[in-house]
C-alpha cells in the first residue's frame, strides 16, 4: 500500500492549512473529528509490489468472509463503554492476528487525501490525528500497509480478523482503550461507503483499514478491508 487517494470531496480549506499539531494539541482547541473525517475519502492504491516480485499473487492476504460482515440485520448496536477523554494513541495491538505496532500521526496530503506511514517501516501503523482519538466519542481511524516491496506488513492478516476479536490501543495518558470487533468487511474502491466508514458516531468507535479486495497485476489491490469496532472498556 503506497498511498490513499481522495474522491475529490471538499474539506475545509482553513483546517487543511493548519499543521496537525495546531489542529489537535497546540493552540487550536480540541474538536470532535467526526465532521472532518466524514469528508475524507480513503481509498488505498496498493501496488502489491511484493506479490508481483515474489510470484506470490496466488496467495494474497486473507479476505473477510461474508459471515464477518453485518453484525445485526436489524441494525441494533451493542452498548459501548463510556467515552474516554482525548489522548493521542501510541500503539495498537490485535492479539488474534499477532499485530503489535507503534502508531504515528497521519494528516492530509495537499490533495486532501489521508497520508500513510512510510512504506519502508512495515510494522508501523497510523491514525488520523485531526480527528477523534481512539476511545473518545466518535469515529477514530487507524490505517496501515498490507505489504511493501519486501513482504507482508503490519495489517497483512487484517482480513482474517473475526467478529468478537479484541483491539487494544495504548494511549499517551497511560491508559489502554479496549475495543471489540463488530464486523470485518471488504469494499471495492469504486463502491467505498464513505459515510458508513467515516460518518459521525454517538459512541466511541474505531475503524482499522488496509488494502484488500481483488488484485490486478496492472493496478494492484482493488479495494479495502475495513474493521468496525466499538469501545468496551479501558484499563
Amino acid at each position: 500500500m503506497r498511498k490513499y487517494s481522495n474522491a475529490a470531496r471538499e474539506y475545509g480549506t482553513t483546517e487543511r492549512r493548519r499543521s496537525s499539531t495546531e489542529r489537535r494539541y497546540g493552540t487550536t482547541p480540541h474538536r470532535c473529528g467526526n465532521a472532518a473525517i466524514a469528508a475524507v475519502t480513503v481509498v488505498a492504491l496498493c501496488s502489491g509490489a511484493w506479490l508481483l516480485r515474489s510470484g506470490a499473487e496466488r496467495h494474497p492476504p486473507p479476505q473477510p468472509s461474508a459471515a464477518q460482515a453485518h453484525p445485526d440485520p436489524a441494525g441494533r448496536q451493542p452498548s459501548a463503554a463510556p467515552a474516554l477523554p482525548p489522548s493521542p494513541p501510541e500503539r495498537v495491538r490485535i492479539p488474534s492476528i499477532r499485530v503489535d505496532a507503534p502508531l504515528t500521526g497521519l494528516g492530509l496530503t495537499a490533495a486532501g487525501s489521508l497520508d500513510v506511514p512510510p512504506a519502508e517501516r512495515k510494522n508501523l501503523a497510523g491514525w488520523y490525528e485531526a480527528g477523534t482519538t481512539p476511545g473518545e466519542q466518535g469515529t477514530a481511524i487507524v490505517a496501515g500497509h498490507v505489504d511493501n516491496a519486501d513482504g507482508p506488513a503490519v495489517f497483512y492478516r487484517l482480513g482474517a480478523l473475526r467478529k468478537g476479536s479484541t483491539v487494544e490501543v495504548d494511549r499517551r495518558d497511560g491508559g489502554t482503550a479496549v475495543f471489540t470487533v463488530d464486523s470485518v468487511e471488504v469494499y471495492d474502491a469504486r463502491e467505498f461507503p464513505d459515510e458508513k466508514v467515516y460518518g459521525a458516531a454517538r459512541r466511541p468507535e474505531l475503524r482499522v483499514i488496509t488494502c484488500g479486495g481483488g488484485y490486478s497485476r496492472a493496478t494492484g489491490y482493488q479495494g479495502n478491508v475495513v474493521v468496525f469496532a466499538h469501545l468496551i472498556g479501558s484499563r
